[in-house]
């Protein structure tokens, strides 16, 4: 379908140069967006994928932690994206407070990522509409540390930005100007909480996502807050229970495309290219994530049952494996703190795990030693290496 740009381009002065700044039209796309055919298919099987993705979660024996794994993975996804180098390692030391030496701007922007993730849901949960103060506050807390902590966080920026390119005269793309900002992002948040739209969740996301890439309302954490957004809207709008939908790890992998296809909206109104990739890359996220969770049940059934020929031992090597599968990494006075279990028989019960080769010590140091559950990260970390 033709339909032309989706916003109009305002001429600006910047820095005594003319400037071309897009400027988005509300949402939804006029005319409507053609579901029929192979979109209206690819939309059924992303919507199965993700009820395989709630059923599952619902069954884990314990949801929280695949939740609190997950999570961590999306952000260190999400934030790679931005050209952070953590690694998944990197994060779980730096929770651990007593462990120095990690890379600490990069990791605290990750960790800064989780607390924003986990406001946000608390907000929703307690029944606080998916707003634009929520998206601010979300945004204060993601800059709250580091290198963005000077970047207006939690304030729609007054000052115009720009993507690609060393000034806004040679970028490959200019946002709108500052003065369009509130009524853009007024117009974006009438369009995600207007229930009368004839739009599943699915097609609202990845248009609501689009259109907050597009306003860039922020000085810096666009990206991250924009695919956050999808996930909360996943969320509020029922499609899952628990927001375990990230797409971090399909726009990493597809970078170019994806790139792509958000300039086809703009210039071209090419809503249908856009949702066919949206929608393919929501099946293939869920149905990994429905494999991961899979495969971290059968790990910790397998080695719980390894644990379990241990005789005497094993009630308190269980209790032990426990905090591993809740933080996998660790420290024996953390599995103490946790366990309520003396020194030597913390001690003994990890000394086992590391005998199975369940867990490994990292530091190679006498005292102060740290532990990790290696297969458990490393099922985490397929595909999460720094770009």
């Amino acid at each position: 379908m033709q339909r032309g740009p989706s916003g109009e381009y305002l001429t600006r002065t910047t820095s005594g140069e003319a400037i071309q700044a897009f400027a988005p039209y509300a949402l939804p796309p006029q005319p409507p967006v053609q579901m029929a055919g192979g979109l209206s298919r690819l939309h059924d099987q992303a919507l199965v994928a993700c009820g395989r993705l709630d059923a599952i979660t619902r069954l884990l024996p314990d949801p929280d932690l695949f939740l609190y794994a997950y999570v961590r993975r999306e952000a260190l996804l999400s934030s790679q994206i931005e050209g952070t180098q953590s690694s998944l390692s990197d994060l779980l030391l730096f929770e651990l407070d007593e462990v120095p030496g990690v890379p600490l701007d990069d990791v605290v922007e990750v960790s800064n990522y989780i607390a924003a993730l986990e406001h946000a849901l608390q907000r929703l949960r307690s029944g606080f509409p998916l707003c634009n103060r929520l998206l601010r506050e979300t945004h204060q807390l993601l800059l709250a540390r580091g290198r963005g902590a000077q970047k207006q966080p939690g304030s729609f920026r007054r000052t115009q930005n720009w993507i690609g390119g060393t000034r806004p005269g040679n970028a490959a793309f200019v946002p709108p100007p500052p003065e369009r900002i509130e009524g853009c992002m007024g117009d974006l948040e009438r369009f995600i909480n207007d229930e009368e739209l004839q739009l599943s969740a699915l097609i609202k996301a990845a248009l609501a996502h689009v259109q907050f890439e597009t306003i860039h309302p922020f000085l810096d954490g666009n990206g991250r807050i924009g695919r956050l957004l999808i996930a909360l809207i996943l969320h509020q709008q029922g499609v899952l229970r628990d927001p375990l939908l990230y797409l971090s790890l399909y726009f990493k992998q597809h970078r170019a495309r994806y790139y792509e296809l958000l300039e086809g909206t703009r210039t071209r109104g090419d809503w249908e290219g856009w949702i066919e990739f949206f929608l393919e890359g929501v099946e293939a996220t869920a149905n990994g994530a429905v494999d991961t969770a899979d495969r971290l049940v059968s790990l910790f059934r397998e080695d719980a049952s390894r644990i379990e020929t241990l005789g005497r031992a094993a009630p308190n090597a269980l209790r032990v494996f426990d905090v591993f599968r809740s933080r996998p990494i660790t420290t024996i006075r953390e599995v103490r703190q946790r366990t309520g279990l003396s020194a030597p028989t913390a001690g003994r019960a990890v000394q086992a795990l590391e005998s199975f080769g369940i867990v490994e010590e990292l530091t190679g140091r006498r005292r102060g030693r740290v532990y990790a559950y290696s297969r458990y990260i490393g099922i985490l970390n397929e595909g999460a290496d720094p770009l």
